[in-house]
């Protein structure tokens, strides 16, 4: 596996891995140079999109020429990625991962890639809110690369998701002609927020009070750690994206009831270790009360770094096995607090999400067994019924 990125700082990633004290120093010792000599690539910045305690910082920015539209931006980070395809002699798939601070709400309401690409493409960048994070999508997609999003922000679209559709990037318009070379090959757009340990245990342990048949009415969280992405959390605008898919984690169960509080502090002494107290209050037979208590301690980027390395092999196995997209969303939902695209509505309990799993794997891999939305993606895949029929078929199995 060949690994590299962008940074809007300069900081080489030893030097970055020794200041952030998550390591124990005698590994961070051994590795420390290696890591410096990974190259790090200047990353597209828009200053509104962060906190401000992100501005002092952000040095290592794609600057002049290359960052004087929407169109230059998208092109320099195309240009990165074969760059990076060449140097490391890739023949595999490239998956583009967004693990940098969350971004403010982008307010763009694209129906379409077309309309998407002409802002980016055919127009003036002024009054447009597209995000750096839409743009390092876009980049993959025409580079035939599958995209992330491992942070809160609204990146994904219903336009996005049209460009990653091999059948459009292979489809004959001007617009498309402009900016080709495009690469047609499968790739997949997934997110949105990696779920790490303790949102999982969270989903998990929701999973089981249903299980018990108690109905939970509230859950209080409170989580503080002292990390520069709490730190760029500090501001509003930022956390009001935070919050945005961290009270939605239940949603597909319908737990209308359900009170779901979330607060998060920045305290810097505390580095990287996550805290994490949360109460489950819920009621049982008779209206009886039933309140649990969990406390959890862990390192924050120690949790999310194994999601990454999962969702770049998931993507670049099921691209060989010729999955579909809804087939890969499902297959990763486990990964992310509001699973969407292919994953929308996927139950979010984790054995629930393993079986996705397992079943999606069965199917491309030929083995016996599978589910009855296998036979329905099947159905789609051939022309049998619409992508609507299946979701309303999907929606009937539910009830």
């Amino acid at each position: 596996m060949a690994v590299s990125g962008w940074d809007i700082r300069p900081t080489k990633l030893g030097d970055a891995l020794y200041e952030s004290r998550v390591l124990d120093y005698d590994l961070v010792r051994q590795v420390r140079d290696e890591m410096n000599d990974i190259e790090i690539m200047k990353g597209v910045y828009d200053a509104s999109f962060v906190g401000e305690s992100q501005h002092a910082t952000a040095t290592h920015i794609v600057s002049g020429a290359d960052a004087s539209s929407f169109k230059s931006q998208v092109e320099k980070l195309r240009s990165d990625i074969r760059a990076f395809k060449e140097k490391e002699n890739v023949d595999g798939h490239i998956t583009v991962i967004w693990s940098a601070s969350v971004e403010r709400i982008a307010d763009v309401d694209y129906n379409s890639a077309d309309e998407l690409l002409h802002d980016i493409y055919e127009s003036s960048s002024s009054g447009k809110d597209i995000s750096p994070s839409i743009l390092y999508a876009v980049a993959a997609a025409l580079e035939g690369c599958s995209f992330v999003n491992g942070g809160s922000q609204n990146t994904l679209s219903g336009a996005l998701s049209q460009l990653f559709d091999e059948s459009y990037r292979s489809s004959s318009s001007s617009l498309l002609e402009k900016i080709a070379p495009i690469i047609t090959e499968k790739a997949y757009l997934l997110g949105t927020d990696f779920k790490a340990g303790q949102t999982k245990f969270k989903t998990a342990a929701v999973e089981y009070i249903r299980a018990l048949g108690l109905r939970p009415k509230v859950i209080a969280s409170s989580n503080h750690l002292g990390n520069n992405d709490m730190l760029n959390l500090t501001s509003k605008k930022t956390v009001d994206a935070k919050m945005r898919v961290k009270s939605d984690i239940f949603g597909p169960w319908s737990e209308t009831q359900l009170d779901h509080q979330v607060k998060v502090m920045y305290t810097p002494y505390i580095g990287d270790e996550k805290r994490d107290v949360v109460e489950y209050t819920s009621l049982g037979f008779l209206g009886c009360a039933h309140t649990m208590m969990t406390y959890t301690r862990c390192m924050d980027s120690v949790l999310c770094v194994p999601l990454m390395i999962d969702v770049t092999i998931w993507c670049d196995y099921l691209a060989r096995k010729d999955a579909s997209p809804t087939q890969v969303g499902r297959a990763t939902a486990y990964l992310f607090k509001v699973p969407e695209g292919g994953a929308k509505g996927v139950d979010p309990g984790f054995h629930k999400q393993m079986n996705e799993l397992e079943e999606v794997l069965q199917s491309v891999s030929g083995a016996e067994g599978g589910s009855d939305n296998d036979v329905i993606e099947k159905g789609v895949q051939e022309g049998i019924i619409t992508k609507e029929q299946a979701d309303s078929l999907r929606a009937l199995m539910k009830k």
